[in-house]
């Protein structure tokens, strides 16, 4: 069945989960949200007995960070009416950090009668909006999707494709280096050479390292298997790893690395606090995904065109700090910090 056709056949249907979703407008508080990983209650709106849409879901990689996006999606779709299984099915693809692979599931989704695509990250982003130019991408997890091309402007994308942005904190991240640790000089930050995401925020970061009064040493990587080895390399009193996929999804190599040396490590999203990182300041990565839900609501339900819907940063920060990883380097980290932050890790 065409693309089109079933779409016509989903507009009455689906009126109500535009609806459902606009009450919501806002997006759901730390305590109505629902949790990571558990689905949000459907509020009925899409017809089980109409022709289900399509989506196709492309993740560049696992990590923590990423598979909240995706849950995030997933639930506010259900929470607006697109049951799994009944008023929606996805197929859901991760080339692992592959490009050629990357390259591959963007040719097998164009030739596929999805009703719209949700890209997580810039390098899917990317290899979607390359592939596909006829139907809508949703995209979430991109740092600037101006400086990558892949909207004409935040306001006015003008293509196929909006979505949501983690455009990162990174004056606050790297001044947090200092509240860390008062006597750092030097940061090293470990970034991927191949992705054009990771270049935006080294640029970023070596102006934040300047305002905060730091020097910023950087290594490239190609990919993850080079990140410890990268670490070693760099002489530094702290690490920052920013929303950098292949570096993150590799972080407990940056971390063993900075607790031999007794130095900590200042992460972008707030998963890898669990795994080791000193102290976090980030975007919610699940509301993230939630949120880009709701964008793709307005496109499926009501039919409006991403070329007019405006990219959406994320204005929802999260401060988080591990005492446990602090107590392992030999630091205590200022009462005023601990007590600012909203995630503590104590074991």
């Amino acid at each position: 069945m065409p693309v089109v056709s079933r779409r016509s056949l989903l507009a009455v249907a689906l009126a109500g989960a535009a609806a459902t979703l606009a009450s919501c407008a806002a997006s759901p508080s730390p305590s109505a949200s629902p949790a990571p990983g558990t689905a949000a209650p459907s509020t009925g709106g899409a017809s089980a007995s109409a022709a289900a849409l399509r989506i196709g879901i492309c993740q560049i990689v696992s990590h923590p960070s990423l598979d909240a996006i995706r849950q995030g999606f997933k639930d506010g779709m259900k929470a607006a009416g697109y049951a799994e299984g009944q008023a929606v099915t996805y197929d859901e693809q991760n080339p692992q950090g592959d490009q050629a692979t990357l390259t591959s599931i963007a040719g097998t989704f164009k030739s596929q009668e999805l009703d719209l695509v949700l890209a997580i990250t810039t390098p899917a982003a990317q290899a979607m909006a390359q592939a596909i130019t006829d139907r809508p991408i949703v995209f979430a997890g991109v740092t600037d999707p101006v400086s990558t091309k892949l909207v004409a402007s935040w306001d006015a994308p003008g293509g196929n494709l909006t979505g949501t942005s983690d455009f990162p904190p990174i004056v606050a991240q790297l001044a947090l280096v200092k509240r860390v640790a008062p006597a750092a000089k030097t940061v090293g930050m470990i970034y991927s050479s191949s992705e054009a995401n990771a270049s935006v925020q080294v640029d970023l970061a070596k102006a934040a390292a300047a305002k905060a009064g730091l020097t910023l040493v950087t290594k490239g990587i190609v990919n993850s298997s080079e990140v410890q080895q990268a670490a070693e390399a760099l002489a530094a009193d702290a690490f920052f790893v920013s929303n950098d996929n292949t570096v993150v999804s590799a972080i407990e190599s940056v971390i063993q690395v900075a607790e031999q040396r007794k130095v900590p490590v200042i992460a972008s999203d707030p998963d890898s606090l669990k795994r080791g990182a000193t102290a976090a300041y980030a975007v919610d990565q699940y509301r993230m995904g939630y949120n880009a839900a709701k964008i793709a609501v307005r496109i499926l339900a009501k039919g409006q065109k991403p070329a007019a819907i405006p990219v959406e940063k994320q204005t929802d920060l999260q401060l988080g700090v591990n005492l446990a990883a602090a107590k392992r380097i030999g630091l205590t980290l200022p009462a005023d910090l601990v007590a600012e932050a909203t995630t503590k890790i104590e074991s």
